[in-house]
């Protein structure tokens, strides 16, 4: 038997749905305005880069046209033809002009060593660091997280204490002084250890095609993936351990054992959840790193990428392709922290009132 509405009771209800709709539009105006600052944050910050590019390698010490002539005997005509060429003999200001306007249409310029458009140098050597680094960070990102919130669920146990202890020693080895000592150890060999992997590049040369070829990069990766992850999971390890040990002590967490819930369901669904927000930031600095790459391990284990690539333009200097590199590697961090401030306020709406 149904009851007939009364007018309050109407009246209420469509209260009760104008509440709840002006709740909506201002959760969502309050999202555009926290998403239109960090976009706003964003193209200042790259903004910013775009000078710092252009200043910064400037007090390099050397000139890149002698060096790249170095050698060769060159006349002082000859030297002063190619500045002209290269834009180097017109003024600070109309240099930095000059650049920022191709940079802002996506023209990066010419390499002075290589002679190619400094866009197409990027795109060819990006999928070796886009490999390297990117199975890197997806094994160091979950090896952490993993890790870290068992350290944190069981703190004070000779667990805790094991993980923690050697993710702070790991933390602090220089990645370049890792790298050569597994290229001692496991590509020249040390005692009874024989010498099982590569001591460097992506590939054996031997024109191996599909199966054949897959097997000889991935016996080229191990190496400097290894070195990656055992510097990069220890700080993941450590932001999730320390996030998830100021949660245990949440009211939440008891309510939830009192009603009877498991410990690991606790902590799966109620106190990892929570936890991962200062976690979230590390994961997506970590998925910048994928295109900026790793300038040290890459070098050491003579890794065709981007790092490499950056070390080789430094030495000369090659000014056209060290700026568009550092306009890449800091595009791709700030772009991946304006995600992780984007996914913020879905993840906890407390964020960006």
């Amino acid at each position: 038997m149904t009851t007939a509405s009364t007018p309050a009771d109407v009246a209420r209800a469509d209260q009760a749905r104008a509440t709840d709709g002006a709740s909506r539009t201002g959760s969502s105006l309050g999202y555009l305005r926290h998403a239109a600052g960090k976009l706003g944050g964003a193209l200042v910050s790259l903004l910013a880069v775009l000078v710092t590019s252009f200043f910064l390698f400037r007090i390099i010490p050397g000139d890149p046209v002698k060096a790249m002539t170095h050698g060769v005997p060159t006349t002082a005509e000859q030297l002063a033809t190619l500045r002209r060429q290269f834009g180097l003999d017109l003024p600070l200001w109309q240099q930095f002009t000059d650049y920022c306007a191709k940079a802002l249409s996506g023209d990066l310029g010419t390499s002075f060593q290589f002679r190619a458009p400094v866009g197409d140098l990027i795109a060819e050597k990006l999928p070796a660091t886009l490999l390297l680094t990117g199975v890197a960070v997806v094994i160091y990102s979950a090896l952490g997280l993993w890790l870290g919130t068992r350290s944190a669920w069981r703190h004070g146990g000779l667990g805790d204490k094991l993980n923690t202890g050697i993710a702070l020693t790991l933390w602090s080895v220089p990645s370049f002084w890792l790298g050569l000592l597994l290229i001692i150890v496991f590509s020249v060999g040390m005692g009874p250890i024989p010498g099982l992997f590569p001591t460097g590049g992506m590939e054996s040369g031997t024109g191996e095609t599909g199966l054949g070829y897959v097997l000889d990069v991935a016996h080229h990766l191990v190496l400097p993936v290894v070195t990656l992850v055992a510097v990069g999971y220890a700080q993941t390890l450590l932001v999730m351990r320390s996030s998830l040990l100021d949660e245990m002590g949440g009211d939440y967490l008891t309510t939830a054992r009192a009603k009877g819930l498991r410990d690991d369901v606790v902590r799966r669904r109620h106190a990892v959840p929570n936890a991962l927000l200062p976690t979230v930031t590390m994961i997506f600095i970590n998925l910048g790193h994928v295109a900026a790459g790793s300038i040290l391990v890459e070098t050491v284990f003579s890794w065709p990428g981007l790092g490499g690539l950056f070390y080789q333009a430094l030495s000369v200097p090659d000014l056209p392709l060290v700026q568009g590199l550092f306009v890449v590697f800091a595009g791709a961090m700030i772009l991946m922290n304006l995600i992780a401030d984007l996914l913020y306020p879905l993840l906890d709406p407390r964020v960006g009132r």
